[in-house]
């Protein structure tokens, strides 16, 4: 099994994800393909995600039953604890600026 999510993805990956896998929904991929064919599909995520992001997760044969990775902009990145892969979240730099510009409104706001 495999799954990819990607969030603002251009519409020509997201054309080619449509020819591998099934679109569940909107941006929400899965497949069944072995190691090199979910290979060939993450290179071809990461190298046209844009400014987008994206998340693959498949079946491993490991203590969690699964792996993942992600590309692109995102404060989450995946971590290693002794071969377990958990979720990190990075610096608030690490998203792209339109989305800094929220918290500044909010922090900016007053309580009345």
């Amino acid at each position: 099994m495999l799954v990819i999510v990607v969030e603002n993805a251009p519409p020509r990956l997201r054309g080619r994800l449509a020819v591998w896998l099934l679109e569940i929904r909107a941006g929400v991929y899965i497949g069944s393909y072995g190691k090199k064919v979910r290979h060939m599909i993450w290179q071809q995520v990461c190298a046209y995600i844009e400014n987008g992001n994206g998340v693959i997760a498949w079946s491993a044969p490991n203590d969690a039953g699964f792996e993942f990775d992600t590309c692109g902009a995102n404060r989450r990145v995946p971590v290693d604890f002794d071969d377990l892969k958990l979720v990190a979240f990075g610096p608030e730099s690490a998203l792209p600026s339109e989305m800094d510009i929220k918290p500044n409104l909010i922090k900016n706001a007053h309580i009345r």
